[in-house]
């Protein structure tokens, strides 16, 4: 756990500036129907980052308490509360959000699932939730659909990244829920990027996998990616297709310990 939130130390400028935000609209719109969202809900925004799903719900009227144990994401998240007086941003984790036994109607979790103790984390979010709660994952990012390109950048990721245990986790999060959740809906939202060359650097530098700006292996990772950009980008601009997973539930009575 220790680990997990310290892989984005030094790349929350460009998580801010250069990651896919969440498609607002078509998020609360499901959640309204499958859930019954309702604007006095308060929302527990698990791993918040930079507060990018937290302002989904902000939108929609929501208290959010963001929790993000992560220094600098934590920091950028701050940066919204002028804005949305009604965010409240705290340090803790997943497994122990320090929050109050049955004082949220939903825990959400954006592209941050992946990297919590499941168990531990889903046992903390029965505590957390008031009765009939629901939890919400959302996660937006590269596509899972099997082309050359997608091979290519992910190949790129496994042979020049840091972190030699790296699975594609974000999207297989989505597939694998019936056993945890009952009442479970879920939809997916394709989208697309554009992105020219500085756009692309900006983006793989919020990647956790991707070796830092000054570091040993930056340089041989940067030449990888612009061999990638020059393959598959037409007239200066890489197109990059995206899926939104949107999936909701409430906890398994029979599988998440109380």
């Amino acid at each position: 756990m220790a680990d997990n939130t310290q892989r984005f130390t030094g790349k929350a400028e460009a998580y801010e500036r250069f990651r896919e935000r969440y498609p607002a609209a078509e998020v609360l719109t499901r959640l309204k129907d499958w859930c019954g969202l309702q604007p006095q809900w308060t929302i527990a925004d698990v791993g918040a980052g930079t507060g990018m799903l937290a302002e989904v719900f902000l939108e929609n009227g929501n208290p959010v308490i963001a929790i993000e144990p992560n220094e600098e994401m934590r920091i950028a998240c701050e940066r919204m509360k002028p804005r949305w007086p009604q965010l409240e941003v705290i340090d803790a984790t997943a497994e122990a959000t320090t929050l109050a036994d049955a004082s949220v109607e939903m825990v959400a979790a954006g592209r941050a699932f992946h990297w919590f103790e499941t168990q531990l984390a889903l046992a903390e979010f029965r505590r957390i939730l008031k009765p009939g709660g629901w939890v919400a994952l959302v996660s937006a990012g590269r596509t899972d659909a099997d082309t050359e390109q997608a091979r290519d950048f992910e190949r790129l990721l496994v042979e020049r990244g840091n972190d030699h245990t790296y699975a594609r986790a974000t999207y297989r999060v989505h597939d694998r829920l019936e056993d945890l959740f009952a009442d479970l809906h879920q939809a997916e939202i394709p989208g697309e990027q554009q992105l020219d060359w500085e756009t692309l650097q900006g983006f793989t530098q919020s990647l956790s996998i991707v070796p830092r700006r000054g570091s040993p292996t930056f340089e041989v990772f940067e030449a990888g990616l612009r061999t990638h950009f020059e393959r598959f980008s037409h007239n200066g601009i890489l197109t990059v297709q995206t899926t939104c997973w949107i999936s909701a539930g409430r906890l398994s009575e029979a599988l998440i310990p109380h």
